[in-house]
């Protein structure tokens, strides 16, 4: 199986660094492919122009890259922080620079982009790592929780992921190094159990 994992965290010392760490560990344990991207480390330009917009197959050596790895994932792993609700913008660049048309979806044909498409990745799984400064009980009473809406029903089933998993850790800002080495634990069974075989 190949996994695709990507990170998008600019503090190098992160937590979702080290849960992108234990993922891609687990992941390697359990005899998959990683093939992974740090966003921040990669430099990754998340503005999508005109140009490119109008571009079928993209002229960034990068970007094709990810657009294949992505048609290629057997399963996807994102880790991310939730900043306002979203993730950071690098990674929303991506979503937008890389989840494009011909790629992660396509519209039938005489569709002009108003109707349903029809999802082209072949993962039919993701599993949705985030870091959360805000209780998980007021992120669901007073946001909603806008991360399980966008990733949950807007991005992956529009691309043909059938199923998502998906974990919040928090409280980060006041956690204890042993609240920590529990997440990372929590996060290894919970890869170890989407992805095993």
């Amino acid at each position: 199986m190949i996994v695709s994992i990507l990170l998008a965290n600019p503090r190098s010392g992160s937590l979702c660094h080290a849960l992108a760490r234990v993922a891609m560990d687990t992941c390697r344990d359990l005899g998959h492919e990683v093939r992974f991207h740090d966003l921040q480390a990669e430099e990754f330009n998340p503005v999508l122009d005109e140009r490119e917009l109008q571009e079928r197959v993209p002229s960034d050596p990068l970007l094709q890259q990810h657009c294949r790895e992505i048609r290629e994932a057997d399963a996807i792993l994102v880790v991310h922080p939730n900043w306002w609700g979203q993730p950071p913008a690098i990674l929303k660049g991506w979503v937008d620079r890389v989840l494009r048309s011909g790629v992660a979806y396509e519209f039938l044909e005489g569709d002009e982009g108003q109707g349903v498409p029809r999802g082209l990745l072949k993962a039919k799984v993701a599993i949705v790592l985030n870091t959360s400064d805000t209780p998980l009980e007021r992120e669901r009473a007073v946001f909603g929780d806008p991360l399980e809406a966008l990733w949950g029903r807007c991005i992956l089933p529009y691309c043909g992921v059938a199923r998502m998993v998906r974990h919040t850790y928090g409280v980060v800002v006041n956690s204890t190094n042993e609240e920590r080495a529990a997440w990372l634990e929590h996060a290894k069974t919970l890869v170890r159990g989407s992805l095993a075989n």
